[in-house]
């Protein structure tokens, strides 16, 4: 059984735990299980993850134990997140008061220029598909290929949005 997998059977007696093995960055989510494993390991005397979660399994004391014995972890995983974000508001907040009217503009620049730029993307693509229905495949494919760079331009997009938004709303 892999890490993730048994750190996801812990999650069942540890409820927070599933907050952890959940997302998105599989190095952080990995170290999470592992980290898990080994607390699950030391309460229950075991030697691997697998046997740890059988004996969690079997016995509700146990169950109770690691309960106990992960907040510690959760409680340092949620100072980390916390100590994160405040990086991150802390330079949205410089950004924000600043002079400089691009740095305080950049977030609606780049929404604006990921818009002007699916646009005219979209636009090109679908006035080549009618202009040259017999290459319509070939220019879907090449459109396709273009998906990881949408997707980071979107991601980046979205985080800026959202937290745009949080911003105008904490100063209400």
């Amino acid at each position: 059984m892999d890490p993730i997998s048994i750190a996801l059977g812990l999650a069942q007696f540890v409820p927070g735990l599933i907050r952890w093995v959940s997302g998105d960055d599989q190095s952080k989510v990995a170290k999470v299980a592992d980290t898990a494993i080994s607390v699950a390991r030391e309460v229950t005397g075991k030697d691997s993850g697998a046997a740890a979660l059988a004996a969690i399994k079997a016995d509700p004391n146990l169950a109770l134990a690691l309960q106990k014995a992960w907040m510690v972890h959760d409680l340092a995983l949620a100072r980390e997140e916390s100590r994160q974000l405040a990086e991150i508001n802390a330079t949205m907040r410089v950004e924000a008061v600043s002079s400089d009217a691009y740095v305080r503009r950049w977030r609606p620049t780049f929404g604006y220029a990921v818009a002007l730029t699916w646009t005219a993307t979209m636009g090109a693509v679908s006035w080549a598909i009618i202009d040259q229905p017999a290459q319509a495949p070939t220019i879907i494919t090449a459109l396709v290929n273009t998906s990881p760079i949408w997707g980071i331009a979107l991601g980046v997009l979205g985080v800026s949005v959202v937290k745009r938004s949080q911003d105008k709303k904490n100063r209400v």
